[in-house]
């Protein structure tokens, strides 16, 4: 159960309890003692980004808070990794018989991608790491539902029968919807170029991200279109793909919670309502406050958040060089691994980057650089932790409400 500081540092004086994690700073004891514990109510608000987590106490006084970041760059570290085995295969065994459908874990049945599996992995580890210690009695999740296909087209929300007739209803494809919304007609020379073949064109182009929505298609005669590859033709307006990766993930992130967790479940509209009858500003832990009271007001016998975010194993080159002839040191240097945590002239940071000479350069827990003059050295440093699957530093909160 928490305790009081003063009650803490009597207890590691008289060799009667031991530390055991610095950050958040907790102890063991080591005399028996009753099994006496207060009921403690986790609170969760679940995301797709960032997590908050919150517990409070059967008196609603709050005892810990913490915001997650979760990854996500795996998708963008799976490609370059596969671009370095591509490369690799081409250059060093070309002589090998291609293989396909040779990997068990693509071909499985009820596979999640790597993406969502980091993103279940993350919420399940901040649970049982706050069960590790505090004796949680009660846990409540928010979870959301999203409708992709009504974010995208709110009418739908209208009109029900809209969800069986979408765009293209009646249309072979896209393409010819787009034909004939236009008329079958250059949408630029309006068929002065006399020119008969019609094309539909991506007004800002897939490469940059340009959307498949009919916004950003476009009718063109051959003889236009060839001038906006050339860049003698300059179109204006279109739109971007739109985010409904994190709207989508909600959905599968909810469903396996529930059905892996003894818990309850609430929803943001309540959350929302609760948070501006209690007076907290809108950020991720004060949603996971107002979770876990349910509504009820709570007393701050805590002012720190612990920021956490969640740290790949490591990184894939291994060589660099012309021809890949420098190796590129992974184990430790001096003692220091790349993300341990270490005090430097009384402060906390991050190693970012190390030099084989002695040096390293430090970073904060959002992954800035830190700017120190001279370069820190290694002889100056004391490692406070290793480096493990995510990164914790404490942060003090300057106003509750």
């Amino acid at each position: 159960m928490p305790t009081k500081p003063r009650k803490a540092k009597l207890l590691l004086r008289s060799g009667r309890a031991k530390c055991v994690r610095r950050t958040p700073f907790t102890i063991k004891l080591l005399y028996d003692t009753t099994e006496y514990t207060q009921a403690l109510t986790h609170g969760v608000d679940t995301g797709s980004g960032t997590l908050g987590s919150a517990v409070i106490d059967d008196k609603n006084n709050v005892v810990y808070m913490s915001e997650i970041e979760i990854r996500n760059d795996i998708t963008s570290k799976m490609t370059q990794r596969a671009k370095y085995r591509r490369n690799r295969r081409n250059r060093k065994t070309r002589y090998r018989k291609a293989r396909w459908l040779n990997r068990k874990n693509s071909i499985k049945k009820d596979r999640f991608s790597p993406t969502m599996k980091s993103k279940f992995d993350a919420h399940l580890k901040e649970i049982r790491y706050v069960q590790s210690i505090l004796p949680i009695t009660k846990l409540i999740l928010e979870t959301a539902t999203f409708d992709p296909h009504a974010l995208k087209n709110p009418d739908v929300l209208k009109n029900k029968w809209l969800y069986q007739k979408g765009i293209n209803y009646g249309y072979a494809n896209t393409k010819a919807y787009i034909l004939s919304r236009d008329g079958h007609t250059c949408q630029h020379c309006k068929g002065k170029s006399k020119d008969r073949r019609l094309e539909v064109h991506h007004i800002i182009h897939r490469a940059d991200k340009g959307s498949d929505e009919p916004d950003n298609l476009k009718t063109l005669c051959k003889t236009c279109h060839d001038k906006v590859h050339d860049g003698l033709l300059t179109l204006k307006g279109g739109t971007k793909k739109g985010n409904l990766n994190h709207a989508t993930q909600m959905n599968s992130i909810r469903h396996q919670l529930i059905r892996r967790l003894n818990c309850e479940e609430t929803f943001g509209f309540v959350t929302k309502e609760h948070r501006q009858l209690l007076g907290l500003s809108k950020v991720h832990c004060m949603d996971a406050v107002t979770i876990a009271s349910q509504g009820n007001g709570v007393t701050f016998k805590t002012d720190t958040v612990y920021r956490k975010k969640c740290l790949a194993d490591g990184d894939y080159q291994q060589f660099k060089g012309i021809r890949s002839e420098q190796p590129i040191q992974t184990r430790k240097i001096q003692g220091f691994r790349k993300f341990d945590k270490v005090s430097y002239l009384g402060d906390a940071y991050f190693i970012k980057g190390r030099i084989s000479t002695g040096y390293a350069i430090l970073m904060d827990i959002y992954g800035q650089k830190q700017t120190l003059k001279p370069i820190p050295k290694f002889n100056k440093m004391e490692r406070v932790s290793a480096r493990k699957s995510w990164i914790i530093q404490a942060e003090i909160i300057q106003s509750i409400a």
